[in-house]
């Protein structure tokens, strides 16, 4: 993802790629499969709907488009509307599991480095979490706006051609 974006296979900033990505490896890695007592949750199943729908539509686009040089205005169409519903949901989904998760994070004290040690340092988990889950909301603003902006300029020279 980053590398598609740095080299400008994609047109995506990095910014907004990285911010996506950090989101992605959290939720996957830090909260589902760190803390297994959160995937029966309810969200999973939007996290995973809205995830997998938005990749669905994205990756035969962006193939489409370097394949052939185009995309079929269906697929430019669902590429730049669906994202209006499915990033809030997944989003919600991202900060919902993140905060289901804290009661769990806090008891079992997993990831977290306590001082006295040799680097003289500590590290707590549970707070670099709720850290991480306040990014989400001056974040998620910036990627919502930036798709946005993409669609009216991508749209517009859809209808134009």
């Amino acid at each position: 993802m980053i590398v598609h974006s740095l080299v400008g296979l994609v047109k995506s900033p990095v910014s907004a790629t990285i911010l996506q990505l950090i989101g992605r490896i959290f939720v996957a890695w830090g909260v589902l499969w760190s803390f297994p007592e959160t995937r029966p949750h309810i969200l999973v199943t939007s996290l995973i709907l809205a995830w997998s729908i938005a990749e669905v539509i994205r990756y035969p686009y962006y193939g489409m488009k370097e394949t052939f040089g185009f995309a079929h205005f269906w697929l430019l169409w669902l590429r730049y509307n669906m994202f209006i519903v499915l990033y809030p949901i997944g989003m919600l989904s991202e900060v919902g599991l993140i905060y289901v998760t804290m009661p769990y994070m806090k008891a079992s004290n997993k990831y977290c480095l306590q001082m006295p040690n040799k680097w003289n340092f500590s590290f707590n988990y549970h707070y670099a979490s709720v850290l991480l889950m306040g990014i989400y909301f001056p974040g998620f603003p910036h990627l919502y706006r930036y798709m946005l902006l993409r669609r009216k300029v991508v749209l517009s020279k859809a209808k134009s051609a």
